[in-house]
């Protein structure tokens, strides 16, 4: 989906293009090793998103801990959409939330992470030849099919390994209590690995190598936020119980009183 977006804007998406390009090159030109180069950018651009992440992750735990507020409030107006709207807002005004905060540091996101497929192309000769681990290595001679004679070909083990970190990525990185949520999530993590197996079967592997890198440490990012981030939402206090169910009836007392 990025190289798609990523080319279907390229006048607006330039500016970001060519500051990638040029850090990029920069660290080409330190490491002489394409492949290491794609690390270390992945683990910078990893550390440049770190505080839009941490808001993004700090306003999905306080509309967690809102949630058996919001589930209540639900019950109690479900004939009156108009009065729990209001109610809701109140609700997020009280404890100084805004539901659409964790949308923002996404959208600040994306075209970062559109950019970074043109500023991977930029320098074509760098990574046409460039190796890295089995890609290049007398396994592309002998399955030529599977494994890339370079970065810049396809490689259908690299494309495996990312898939399967697509996998643990959407199915652990956000933890849900409900039920309905849960189950969503994991036919997400089944069919999101599965999308990108089909698109990327043709993209070159410098590509994948970064998307890859960059899972891994978004995905450790994102573990360390959700044990470490805090939130001061207390849960709902118990309704009190009904006078019916808190005291027997009279019948309730004189059957008791006949056995």
């Amino acid at each position: 989906m990025y190289p798609y977006l990523a080319i279907a804007f390229p006048d607006l998406l330039k500016p970001i293009v060519d500051v990638m390009t040029v850090v990029l090159k920069q660290i080409d030109a330190v490491t002489h090793s394409y492949a290491l180069s794609l690390l270390i950018f992945a683990l910078l651009i990893t550390v440049v998103l770190w505080p839009l992440r941490h808001q993004q992750y700090k306003s999905m735990a306080e509309m967690q801990a809102l949630a058996p507020h919001l589930k209540r409030l639900q019950q109690k107006y479900k004939g009156d959409a108009q009065k729990l709207q209001a109610e809701q807002m109140a609700l997020y005004k009280e404890h100084g939330v805004n539901p659409m905060a964790g949308c923002l540091p996404l959208l600040i996101q994306m075209p970062i992470l559109f950019s970074l497929y043109r500023a991977i192309f930029a320098d074509k000769d760098a990574f046409g030849t460039a190796h890295f681990l089995w890609i290049g290595s007398p396994l592309a001679t002998a399955f030529p099919k599977i494994v890339a004679a370079s970065l810049a070909a396809p490689d259908v083990v690299l494309l495996a390994l990312y898939v399967i970190s697509m996998y643990f990525t959407v199915r652990y990185s956000s933890p849900v209590t409900d039920p309905q949520q849960a189950q969503q999530q994991k036919i997400m993590a089944l069919i999101s690995p599965l999308m990108i197996a089909f698109v990327g079967r043709g993209w070159p592997s410098a590509l994948i190598l970064y998307w890859l890198a960059y899972n891994v440490f978004s995905t450790a990012q994102q573990i360390y936020l959700m044990r470490t981030l805090k939130h001061s939402i207390p849960p709902p206090a118990e309704e009190p119980a009904s006078e019916s169910k808190a005291e027997p009836s009279k019948r309730q007392q004189k059957r008791a009183a006949n056995k």
